[in-house]
């Protein structure tokens, strides 16, 4: 693998966990969301990944040895949970229904602070290897001094 094949893959992987990162603060800002524009409580919101060849072109992907290929993260999709909101009774709530219920979003913060801490890790895994990919490059240059 070349140092700018290391550099890309790096950077798709920062590039994912970021938008992980949008997402998650999303939903943690949107907890006590009841009402939306498009009605209802807040939907808690989730990034689906996908690994892609690092092959530019057509051609490259062909003249590629499909053993040595190299996979870089892609963000797929940002889809809305559709499970069923949490119903809380709040009678003197003003999104209350005719019994008193008030529908909040399905999102638990443990699990929000625990995706939170994996995409922060994995993004700084990343980080670690494009710092490491960058020094080697400029090592790389120092020899021919």
């Amino acid at each position: 693998m070349d140092f700018m094949t290391g550099l890309r893959v790096s950077s798709s992987g920062m590039t994912a966990q970021r938008r992980r990162m949008n997402a998650i603060s999303s939903n943690i800002a949107n907890v006590n969301t009841t009402r939306t524009p498009e009605g209802g409580p807040y939907r808690r919101k989730s990034v689906q990944l996908e690994a892609m060849p690092d092959a530019k072109t057509f051609a490259e992907m062909m003249l590629t040895n499909p053993e040595k290929n190299v996979n870089r993260v892609q963000v797929v999709d940002v889809v809305s949970d559709r499970s069923a909101p949490l119903l809380k009774y709040e009678p003197d709530h003003p999104e209350a229904d005719e019994n008193g219920y008030v529908a909040y979003p399905n999102i638990n913060m443990m699990v929000e602070m625990a995706d939170m801490i994996q995409a922060q890790r994995t993004y700084d895994a990343n980080v670690s290897a494009l710092t490491a990919t960058k020094d080697m490059a400029l090592k790389a240059l120092e020899i021919g001094r």
